[in-house]
């Protein structure tokens, strides 16, 4: 009896591997960075060709998200070929390629950049190293690099080198943000116009440190959800100004 027990609920929790494509409205391109979910919690997201693969008991559902907007669930037991579950989203395909597209030149310029003012990046500061007199010299020991320490005391020059070089970083990396956190994207997004997007690109800007590791879709949902906060915070009068503190 207990025996019959638990195969019974075995076969109740038996899992099932669902896989398929999501395409946007037409069913003619695909869409990468798609949540896929099950009323359980467990997760997945589409490849960069639509495609997704995930393991979910019979008796569960799964359900898709794109930009916060989630589909109904679908349960388990009544998906048709689990094998090709294909669905589309009623995402307008000109305007998803709208958002997603990067401008070209900015690993272009980047390179150029860093080709111009080659001397400035390779820039290291100098420090005391150790050096090995060679039997031609006519001394023999280890000693101090000479050469290190004129550069040493090259004081003003290193620090000025130095504090260039840091520059030409940061405004590398001030533009990185600005490619990827665009005013098209923002305004697509969010739907802030006029002085007001502005206002939002300087408070909301993001920590390069961030953009350099966000997915698109992170980035995407940050604009959606900072666009929502802001006009939350206009509507009860918060006067908004300067840069958003680092939470």
């Amino acid at each position: 009896m207990i025996a019959f027990c638990l195969m019974a609920n075995h076969s109740l929790t038996a899992q099932v591997r669902v896989s398929g494509t999501v395409f946007e409205m037409n069913r003619t391109v695909p869409l990468p960075g798609v949540s896929v979910l099950t009323a359980t919690g467990r997760g997945t997201v589409t490849d960069s060709m639509g495609r997704y693969s995930i393991v979910v008991s019979d008796n569960d559902s799964i359900y898709f998200s794109y930009l916060g907007r989630p589909t109904p669930r679908y349960a388990v037991q009544q998906i048709p070929t689990v094998s090709q579950f294909d669905i589309s989203l009623h995402v307008n395909v000109t305007t998803l390629r709208e958002v997603q597209v990067m401008p070209r030149s900015y690993r272009a310029d980047s390179i150029q950049n860093r080709q111009d003012y080659a001397k400035a990046f390779d820039f290291k500061k100098p420090g005391l190293g150790i050096s090995s007199s060679s039997p031609a010299s006519g001394n023999f020991g280890v000693g101090l690099d000479l050469d290190e320490l004129i550069n040493i005391f090259r004081f003003r020059r290193n620090r000025s080198m130095a504090a260039f070089r840091d520059r030409l970083v940061r405004e590398e990396q001030e533009k990185y943000v600005e490619h990827r956190f665009s005013r098209a994207k923002i305004i697509k997004i969010t739907g802030i116009t006029g002085p007001d997007i502005d206002t939002f690109m300087r408070y909301y800007a993001p920590p390069y440190e961030f953009v350099q590791i966000a997915t698109e879709y992170q980035l995407l949902e940050y604009m959606k959800k900072s666009g929502e906060q802001y006009k939350r915070l206009k509507a009860i009068g918060v006067k908004i100004d300067g840069k958003k503190e680092e939470e």
